[in-house]
This record gives structure tokens, C-alpha cells and sequence, in this order.
């Protein structure tokens, strides 16, 4: 569209452009495994605050 290729065109060669992933590397992006963490971390808290809740009430 516009004298553009189309998305999956261009996804493919940017995926083409990075190479293989290194083995061991799952988050190859920083911010992602950040928030990934950070997640993880509120939803455990989150369940042991209801835990606590439920059984010491």
C-alpha cells in the first residue's frame, strides 16, 4: 500500500536482518523481561495479600 511492501514482508525481513536468537536468551528485550517480572511479582502479592485475608479474618 503506498509503494510500500506489506507488513508480513516486512516483519519477515526484519526478522531476517536479527539472525537466530543465542541459545539461553529467552527475553532478548530488556524492558520486556522487566515488566514480565514486575507482573509476576503484583499478581503473586496480590494472592498471598487475598490469602491472608481469607484465612486470618
Amino acid at each position: 500500500m503506498f509503494g510500500r511492501p506489506p507488513i508480513e514482508e516486512r516483519i519477515a525481513a526484519r526478522q531476517r536482518e536479527r539472525g537466530p536468537l543465542k541459545p539461553g536468551t529467552v527475553f532478548p528485550h530488556g524492558p520486556a523481561k522487566m515488566l514480565f517480572f514486575f507482573g509476576f511479582g503484583v499478581v503473586i502479592v496480590t494472592h498471598l495479600i487475598a490469602l491472608s485475608m481469607y484465612f486470618f479474618t
